[in-house]
């Protein structure tokens, strides 16, 4: 920025007299969105504009340009050519921005131009701005002013306050509230008043300003107070400010009244009138005095006293407890002790003047003395407390006691007083002797503690109590007692490890520690359930697995630590719940079946078997045709897979289909399967003869073909497998002027000549050819008319058509073909000599019968030459058999000139 401020400031040291610094000033309210207009920098520097007047030519465009981009430059947009100073997008926040006080670097709002500088409270925002050309050019001083605005309320730094007076606080007392309210707005908008919601007529506020500007609010104390009418007040202070329209906010206030020792001693009577025989004994209650004091702690605490006033003989004779204000007898009675005592009691309390009351004791002569109760314990007894065991037997003595009259003048009785399983008989054959006894056995769970009395009487009437307390010893009498012998529990499997399961509990009636229970798993529990032995926390240390396991059965124990130890016990059920974590699973990953073609639609082709370890809705499992589905389907509950329609397996030898399980759980678990369906062949179709393609066509054979040269074929094609497409050639008709002539191969279809052809064997051979397969239960056959002419030439093709045209009469031949199968997969074994020698037998005796059989065939040809007419190339051969070769569905063709 320097070096780009020298680079225009520089040349213009030399034209001093068209430069100058000038200072605008602005004021903005904070706050403002983008686009608000500042000022206009060339209007309030009264620079010329593009649309000005002026004598001279037009001058360059002026240019405002930022000589920084500090932190100000973010909140303002200066346009460069109007030098219209507007609002940025960032929005100014006063109070973030001028932390202090002291107006120092912040924005503005408000278009306004001051020629005065701001005042010391202001938030500036200052900018440098230059304007060019050098005809014009000016550092600009902009200081922008920014307003503050009530955006904030006031704010108490802690929600609950609390303040202490003291109850003697006199009228105009003012206590500073150390806690004032935070308002970081200025001015007016800063915090200004301070109100309570509820005053109870006895407290309000002032606030006070310091030089700072800083307001503490004051609470003054508008009456009298009294802890011990009420010690707390609370209330709300709320805290306001001078905004338009005003915004508030309020903090908890607790005024807590401190005690003074305000208040003394006093007695509720100042009299006291009390009777006492004179043979009480020593320590017998007198009487209890009690003061009272409305202050607290130190400020109440009461001791007593005697009076001056009080004699000697009276203080011995009678017992003040400072603490209590409690009167005992402390020294006995006898004839020379004042019958009438005036004791004056006094109640201290710290800085008061003693309360004071008078107890008159009146103490009675007796003239008699008591009958006289002198026990002899047989069970165990401390400090007049008699120790038993509970289950003791019935009647267990307890004491003798001994009846006396001092005196010896008067009769004395004696009995029991008070509840419990005792009994006090006399105990003959002595005479003022009674035994203590049990009447049944003690339960220490049904009462522990019994207090009975011994009661003496003389004739006179006079009493005399002996108070005899029996404590019951606890025994292990008695076992753990479960809540419940049968617990049922529940988990979901694959449950985290140490997962809780119950707490157990038992109770025993016994006391000590043989009340106390410990908690044991029974010798049927898995290791992998822990039970807590004092807490009786039942966990099981490994997941769970229902497939695995759904019930679990087993006992638990209850011991005491009673010696020796009782036990009880229970049994727990643990019923592991189902989750979806098993896929359906199939039987097979692969299932195959084998479905003859042709097979009925839905006929049942299989059963896909599939399993789903999980339970309930988790266990449903639906199936599904993945692929396919237009020709299968599968039954979802029975899994038998069907196809739609019947199945051809010449169109389509097999099918591969996917198979989907999917289970009822949330989320679904799914499994899917491979299913492959191949055809079985069944012979449901003939051979079909490719070649010759015509019953119409024929062949010219010429005369000179040597016998064994092939002449022709036919070629058929079966579209079933294996044995049923097997094809076997035969000739089952013949016609011509010698049709035993030609030969066809069973195997191949190929039609040899067999013989040599003659000139008498010239006209139209007509060959009807069987074709066959090995079709099982009944093989399947196609026929074929195959036409062979025999000639030199072909010198009228529409005579041989017309022969052709007309229906032949061809005797069928029974003879079916036979046709080895060579198997493939074997080899011949060499043969022995004897087979061998029996093979060259039987070919020469067939040579030898083949050349005697071609003599006799040439002589009787020679003989039919003289009988034999011109006849035409058909000759007429009487049939077995006929057949409509028209009935054939095979494509006509003519075939000519081979």
């Amino acid at each position: 920025h320097l070096l780009f401020f020298l680079l225009f400031v520089g040349p213009f040291n030399c034209f001093a007299s068209y430069s100058r610094a000038t200072e605008l000033f602005y004021s903005l309210n904070e706050g403002l969105p983008a686009g608000v207009l500042i000022g206009s920098l060339a209007r309030d520097l009264r620079l010329p504009t593009a649309g000005g007047q002026h004598p001279v030519a037009p001058q360059p465009p002026l240019s405002f340009t930022l000589a920084s981009h500090g932190l100000g430059g973010q909140y303002v947009h200066l346009d460069n050519r109007s030098g219209e100073l507007h609002t940025s997008a960032v929005e100014i926040d006063r109070e973030a921005l001028c932390v202090e006080s002291s107006g120092a670097t912040i924005f503005g709002g408000a278009a306004a131009v001051s020629s005065s500088s701001p005042s010391s409270e202001s938030c500036l925002l200052l900018l440098d701005v230059l304007v060019l050309p050098q005809e014009y050019f000016r550092l600009v001083k902009v200081k922008i002013a920014i307003r503050d605005v009530n955006d904030n309320a006031p704010r108490f730094p802690v929600p609950h306050i609390c303040l202490s007076v003291p109850e003697n606080a006199p009228v105009n007392t003012r206590l500073a509230i150390e806690h004032p309210a935070l308002d970081p707005d200025v001015g007016t908008n800063g915090v200004q008043t301070y109100r309570l919601r509820d005053n109870y007529g006895v407290f309000t506020l002032d606030v006070e300003e310091n030089e700072s500007g800083e307001r503490t609010p004051y609470l003054i104390v508008m009456g009298a107070l009294d802890r011990e009418t009420r010690e707390e007040y609370v209330t709300v202070i709320i805290a306001e400010d001078g905004g338009t329209p005003p915004l508030m906010g309020s903090a908890t206030l607790t005024i807590g009244i401190s005690d003074i020792n305000d208040n003394c001693p006093q007695f509720s009577d100042s009299q006291l009138n009390i009777t006492l025989y004179g043979n009480s004994s020593l320590g017998t209650h007198v009487a209890t005095v009690h003061a009272v004091d409305m202050d607290l702690g130190s400020n109440a605490q009461i001791t007593y006293s005697y009076s001056q006033k009080v004699p000697q003989p009276s203080r011995d004779l009678f017992h003040l407890d400072e603490s209590t204000g409690a009167i005992k007898l402390s020294s006995k009675v006898d004839g020379d002790t004042p019958r009438l005592h005036r004791l004056i009691i006094l109640g201290n309390g710290p800085g008061c003047i003693p309360a004071v009351i008078t107890v008159l004791v009146t103490i009675i002569k007796v003239m008699m003395r008591p009958p006289e109760v002198v026990p002899r314990f047989i069970a165990n007894e401390v400090e007049g407390v008699v120790y038993l065991k509970e289950l003791e037997p019935i009647n267990t003595p307890i004491a003798f006691f001994t009846i006396k009259d001092p005196d010896e003048k008067y009769k004395v009785n004696c009995y029991l007083d008070g509840d419990g399983p005792f009994r006090l008989s006399p105990y003959k054959p002595y005479n003022n002797e009674y035994l203590l006894e049990t009447t049944k056995p003690l339960d220490y769970e049904a009462q522990q503690l019994y207090e009975i009395s011994v009661v003496a009487w003389n004739s006179e009437g006079f009493h005399v109590n002996k108070i005899i307390k029996v404590q019951v010893l606890d025994d292990n009498d008695n076992s753990p007692v479960f809540s419940q012998q049968l617990i049922e529990l529940s988990i979901e499997e694959n449950n985290a490890p140490n997962a809780f399961l119950t707490k157990l509990h038992a109770t025993d009636a016994d006391s000590g520690e043989r009340g106390q229970v410990s908690y044991f798993l029974g010798p049927d529990a898995p290791s992998y359930f822990t039970l807590d032995k004092t807490t009786g926390v039942l966990t099981v240390s490994t997941q769970l697995d229902r497939e695995e396991k759904e019930k679990y059965r087993y006992t638990v124990k209850a011991v005491d630590s009673g010696f020796p130890p009782r036990e009880s016990i229970a049994t727990v059920t643990i019923t592991v719940l189902d989750k979806n974590d098993n896929s359906p699973r199939f039987i097979n990953k692969d299932f195959s079946f084998f479905v003859p073609e042709n097979f009925p639609g839905f006929g049942e082709i299989g059963v896909i078997s599939v399993t789903d370890a999980d339970a309930g809705q988790n266990g449903w499992v639906a199936l599904s045709v993945l692929n396919g589905s237009d020709i299968f389907v599968i039954d979802t509950g029975k899994g038998v897979l069907r196809a739609k329609v019947s199945l051809d397996r010449e169109q389509q030898s097999s099918y591969v289909l996917w198979i989907e399980a999917v289970d009822g759980g949330d989320p679904a678990l799914s499994s899917t399967a491979k299913i492959t369906i191949l055809l079985l062949d069944i012979n449901d179709n003939p051979p079909l003869v490719l070649f010759p393609q015509s019953n119409m066509s024929y062949l010219l054979v010429l005369p000179s073909t040597l016998p064994g040269s092939p002449i022709t074929e036919v070629y058929a094609v079966d579209k079933d497998t294996g044995m049923n497409a097997v094809i076997a050639y035969s000739i089952i008709g013949r016609r011509g002027p010698r049709p035993e002539s030609f030969r066809i191969d069973s195997k191949t279809g190929n039609i040899t000549l067999e013989e040599s052809l003659m000139q008498n064997d010239y006209g139209l051979y007509r060959l009807l050819v069987k074709v066959s397969d090995h079709g099982y239960p009944e093989p399947l056959h196609s026929t074929v008319m195959v036409n062979l002419f025999v000639n030199d030439t072909v010198s009228n093709e529409s005579y041989i058509e017309s022969l052709l045209r007309k229906e032949p009469d061809v005797s069928i031949e029974e003879k079916q073909p036979q046709i080895s199968i060579e198997p493939t997969h074997k080899k011949m074994e060499t043969a022995s000599c004897m087979p061998t020698l029996v093979a060259l037998s039987i070919i020469s005796l067939g040579s030898i019968a083949l050349v005697t059989g071609m003599g006799i065939y040439i002589c009787l040809r020679k003989g039919e030459k003289h009988h034999r007419a011109d006849e035409n190339l058909e000759v007429q051969i009487p049939l077995n058999g006929r057949i409509n070769l028209h009935m054939l569905e095979k494509k006509p063709m003519e075939i000519s000139n081979i």
